[in-house]
């Protein structure tokens, strides 16, 4: 396995070391254990690195002062983990590597990424057209999901003017991609539609006419376009992502959102300090997950030592106080959050994703909501609960979870679904079950695996999230297909008992 480019200068060190993080995370999507995604991160990031020095020292040699047209570094190097996978299927290391990835490299979606430059997808020729700086400046905000105040810093932008500058951007991607559209070799058929699509794109009020409608849900061309023109609606990142990347480029979006909301972006400023890339530069303390489970661990110790210390209750108090209970019967203190071990779990078609070092784990760890009136290993055993005749009535007891499940994004004949499940009870792990009304069909999952039967989908619990807390929550995310209709899904039980779905 070759070692990690050296940086030539500290410039070129910052800029590895905030690359490095997105490609992990992506190779991670790619592979089957995280030790093959530390292998192909490595050799894509060698590969991809090459290629632009390469590129730099052809544009001085020439002269010219003009730049070749190229992605931006972040999306080339995520495209060298495309192009390093596709090596290591022709060359024997197959098993390595993600399944339905697999699939994928010997299909036509594949071959339109090395194919003719007329006929690749829209958004990758769109983003290559632009600027170095536009491009970059589109990417970070879109698709790496870092904030205005953080890219600006990025780029050395005013933080005032940077939003303004993003909308300019948009534009301008909208525009390259749109003579591309016009210049792609269409069938008659498509060529009809071309105007209509760009007039329809332009307003965000405008409705799409019937047959358009029909039309994009046949031609995966015009539905390319129709994302990468549509500047409306919050589209426009999982146009990039898809078109650029190619496979897992949604679910990718999806883990940088995430990584970005928990503050674990590559982007932050003492990025190089993770990757040994830091060239003299000043560490700056951070607290980690290490921090954050010390911190946990002793609000937990303290939580515990108030409750037991005696404040003139009677015996029966602190006999309570004494088995774990307070004197109202509640918990005296949540379990403390359960953190990822940095492995990982796929089985069938689903993908279990998460490794160390990789965003998307961050958001998978269970956070407590508070102390729960049920005790966190089960109902009651108390005499007074199992008396059917007793005083009065029984209140019927409150469900042991809820579901939230949310539909992020959706486009002709696909969406992305994220599930997030709170649990009264503590558990060991998870299986979560639901059925789809529609037929809808699941294909690829992240923070979890699944198996399909029918309509009915069972989701289990990966290797680091498989813990929960009383009262804690655990979020998945997948991919599907729709014909005709996708309604929400319904039916959900956990571990096999009944969920209540949120509203």
């Amino acid at each position: 396995m070759p070692d990690l480019p050296t940086p030539q200068n500290a410039a070129e060190a910052a800029l590895l070391s905030e690359c490095w993080d997105a490609v992990l995370s992506y190779a991670d999507l790619c592979t089957s254990g995280s030790a093959s995604a530390t292998r192909l991160a490595t050799e894509a990031f060698t590969h991809g690195i090459d290629e632009l020095r390469a590129a730099t020292a052809a544009s001085k040699s020439t002269g010219t002062g003009r730049r070749a047209l190229r992605l931006p570094r972040i999306p080339l190097l995520l495209a060298s983990v495309r192009t390093v996978a596709a090596a290591w299927e022709t060359s024997g290391l197959g098993h390595r590597l993600d399944p339905d990835l697999r699939l994928w490299l010997h299909s036509d979606k594949a071959a339109r990424y090395v194919g003719p430059p007329l006929h690749r997808p829209l958004a990758l020729r769109g983003l290559r057209d632009m600027q170095e700086p536009d491009a970059v400046l589109l990417w970070l905000a879109e698709v790496e999901s870092l904030p205005m105040s953080a890219v600006a810093r990025r780029l050395g932008l005013d933080p005032a003017a940077a939003s303004s500058e993003l909308a300019q951007v948009r534009a301008l991607f909208r525009d390259r991609c749109h003579r591309n559209h016009l210049d792609t070799p269409m069938d008659a058929h498509c060529r009809s539609y071309a105007r209509l699509l760009d007039a329809v794109t332009r307003s965000p009020s405008a409705e799409t006419p019937e047959d358009l409608s029909r039309h994009m849900a046949r031609c995966v061309e015009c539905a390319e376009a129709a994302a990468c023109l549509r500047l409306h609606g919050g589209g426009l990142p999982a146009a990039l992502s898809s078109g650029v990347i190619g496979w897992g480029g949604l679910a990718y979006l999806e883990r940088r959102r995430r990584a970005a909301e928990a503050g674990m972006s590559g982007g932050r400023t003492d990025a190089a300090v993770d990757t040994g890339l830091n060239e003299g530069k000043p560490v700056r303390p951070r607290i980690g997950r290490t921090g954050i489970l010390v911190t946990a661990v002793l609000v937990s110790a303290l939580a515990l030592t108030v409750s037991l210390m005696p404040f003139g209750g009677s015996k029966g108090d602190d006999a309570n106080a004494a088995q774990g209970e307070s004197t109202d019967g509640r918990s005296v203190a949540d379990p403390g959050p359960t953190f990822p071990s940095g492995s990982k779990t796929k089985s069938g078609s689903g993908t279990g994703t998460g490794t160390a070092g990789s965003p998307a784990v961050a958001d998978s760890t269970s956070r407590p909501a508070g102390n729960s009136d049920q005790e966190a290993q089960g109902e009651s055993s108390s005499p007074a609960g199992k008396q059917g005749g007793a005083k009065g009535s029984t209140k019927s007891a409150a469900p042991d979870c809820r579901v939230k499940y949310e539909i992020v994004s959706e486009w002709p004949d696909g969406f992305q679904a994220t599930v997030t499940v709170t649990s009264t009870k503590a558990l060991a792990t998870w299986s979560l079950g639901w059925t789809f009304k529609d037929g809808q069909r699941v294909g690829q999952m992240w923070d979890g695996t699944f198996t399909q039967d029918d309509s009915h989908v069972t989701a289990t619990a990966a290797d680091y999230n498989k813990t929960v807390a009383a009262n804690g929550t655990f979020t998945f995310g997948f991919l599907g297909s729709w014909t005709a209709s996708n309604s929400a899904a319904r039916n959900f039980t956990l571990n096999k008992a009944s969920c209540q779905a949120a509203g």
